[in-house]
């Protein structure tokens, strides 16, 4: 079964390249802003469902014209990851500017949080469109989804206004959530991680592999009347 990363992210490229995992790369994109009073799980799992489905209808609307380019089943891997502090509500996501990240730094310093990612595996098949009706066209359908997340609990020593500043010149907080990157400059405030190291930097890379062995071994299973979600 052919593996899909629908993601953009060079981190989770570069953790699932270091496994030596057979993929290709699909972008998405998609509203990444979160619900008034919407609690930091149900955000996390939205967003990978989000993903996962616009994946698939970025694969669908391929078909027309590239129909033989695609293997009758995949295996669509989205991701997202968010920290959460230690009230267990409050988000904490990608800068949209200096200030946001200052905001974010101060309730972080020297203090407790968490990073949570959720990973879905959305197996998908090329099947009738409508088996009842003389319509043959054919689309990628889920067959099968499981999802996991992860929560690594960080702990950052105090921050002052000067590191702020110059951590922020860097250019590294930009694209990362919390807006600190622990396998980059962002490792000199980690004081400690209490779990997935992977986890932190954008995919718990275990229990992700882990993951797309199960989903294989349930892929390999014949497909019978398989429930079409949507």
């Amino acid at each position: 079964m052919d593996i899909i990363l629908a993601s953009g992210s060079p981190r989770r490229r570069e953790l699932l390249e270091r496994a030596q995992l057979d993929f290709s790369l699909l972008s998405v994109d998609i509203d990444e802003t979160q619900y008034d009073n919407e609690l930091p799980k149900d955000y996390i799992e939205r967003m990978v469902a989000t993903k996962a489905d616009a994946a698939i209808q970025q694969l669908n609307d391929s078909i027309a014209t590239n129909k033989d380019e695609f293997a009758e089943q995949l295996l669509i891997l989205t991701s997202d990851t968010i920290g959460v502090l230690a009230d267990g509500q409050t988000v904490l996501v990608k800068p949209t500017d200096r200030e946001h990240a200052y905001s974010m730094w101060q309730q972080m310093s020297d203090n407790v949080h968490e990073v949570w990612t959720a990973v879905q595996a959305s197996q998908v098949s090329l099947l009738p469109k409508d088996t009842n009706t003389a319509n043959h066209k054919h689309m990628f359908q889920v067959v099968n989804q499981q999802k996991i997340t992860e929560r690594t609990e960080v702990s950052f020593i105090p921050l002052t206004a000067e590191m702020m500043s110059e951590y922020w010149d860097s250019s590294e907080p930009a694209d990362k959530a919390g807006g600190y990157g622990i396998q980059g400059l962002g490792a000199a405030w980690v004081s400690r991680i209490n779990g997935s190291y992977t986890n932190v930097v954008g995919l718990p890379l275990a229990q992700t592999l882990a993951l797309i062995k199960e989903m294989r071994e349930m892929g390999a299973e014949p497909i019978n009347s398989p429930k079409i979600d949507g």
